[in-house]
């Protein structure tokens, strides 16, 4: 049975923390699940790091239906939650419209929306249409043009913002909120006022969980390496000897093998081909 909302709720109030990660695939989201891992994040961060772009901006509705369609059928117990893109929620028609798309044709569980208090009336609007959200503040990878990439509300006037950008999405019916980038003791603050679980990412220990992208955790993902991640494997090394092993045994003949090849009666092969001419290789 997949993990419920209720589930993490439960959870929370035991005062389990709980871990989430990203998956974009079926094999992905397999392997996820065989981990115990209780959520998963069909992130907008497939942007870059699956589809090469250097931002979030260019994921569309489309990509992230595709997508999370693919993780939940490589999963059955853990909690699916579907970014919504990039402009996809400017209005609240455009919120209900696109958020429906990744439950009902993804198979999402939730969506998940940047920012605080303008988004507000939107959320409600979601919960109220019966769409779960989940809340994400700090670092907001989809204004970076605006914000930059970069360490968020660390000026007081900020940090109180931050504060109560956190609490108008709990009134409005979120569920949890993502803590992106900003201060550990803040991000601290902020989940000892919620009544709902803080994920945090780069915002150090003090919140109800944890999200992380897979490509950052094993090392598959190479361009830079955020200073919030942990390499726990480094697999992109791992696969490139593998490949490297692949393309060497190719080349000296020594992969495929008998044992990896299906045979035939060399009669029935013979009977095919009777009667043909063997073309001559070409020369150079």
């Amino acid at each position: 049975m997949r993990t419920s909302i209720a589930d993490i709720r439960a959870a929370y109030r035991r005062g389990e923390r709980v871990p989430m990660i990203t998956a974009y695939d079926y094999t992905s989201a397999q392997l996820v699940e065989r981990a115990g891992v209780p959520m998963i994040l069909v992130g907008d961060s497939l942007g870059m790091v699956v589809q090469g772009h250097d931002s979030t901006l260019p994921v569309t509705v489309d990509d992230m239906v595709y997508h999370t369609r693919a993780v939940v059928r490589g999963c059955a117990t853990p909690l699916v939650v579907a970014d919504l893109p990039f402009m996809t929620y400017a209005t609240e028609t455009d919120a209900l419209r696109h958020g429906a798309r990744l439950l009902a044709e993804g198979g999402a569980t939730s969506v998940k929306l940047e920012g605080g208090r303008p988004v507000a009336p939107t959320v409600r609007r979601l919960v109220a249409a019966g769409l779960p959200v989940m809340g994400h503040l700090g670092f907001t990878p989809q204004s970076v043009n605006q914000i930059g990439m970069r360490v968020q509300a660390k000026e007081s006037l900020a940090a109180r913002g931050l504060v109560e950008d956190a609490l108008a999405l709990q009134d409005a019916g979120a569920w949890a909120v993502v803590l992106e980038l900003i201060p550990a003791p803040l991000a601290a603050e902020v989940t000892a006022r919620l009544d709902i679980p803080t994920i945090g990412i780069g915002a150090g220990p003090g919140c109800s969980g944890e999200v992380q992208v897979w490509h950052d955790l094993l090392g598959l993902f190479t361009d830079f390496v955020p200073r919030h991640t942990r390499r726990y494997r480094t697999l992109g090394e791992e696969v490139v000897g593998g490949l490297q092993a692949y393309a060497e045994d190719v080349r000296s003949g020594v992969f495929p093998t008998e044992a990896n090849s299906a045979g035939m009666d060399p009669e029935v092969l013979a009977e095919a081909l009777a009667g043909l001419d063997r073309p001559a290789r070409h020369q150079a």
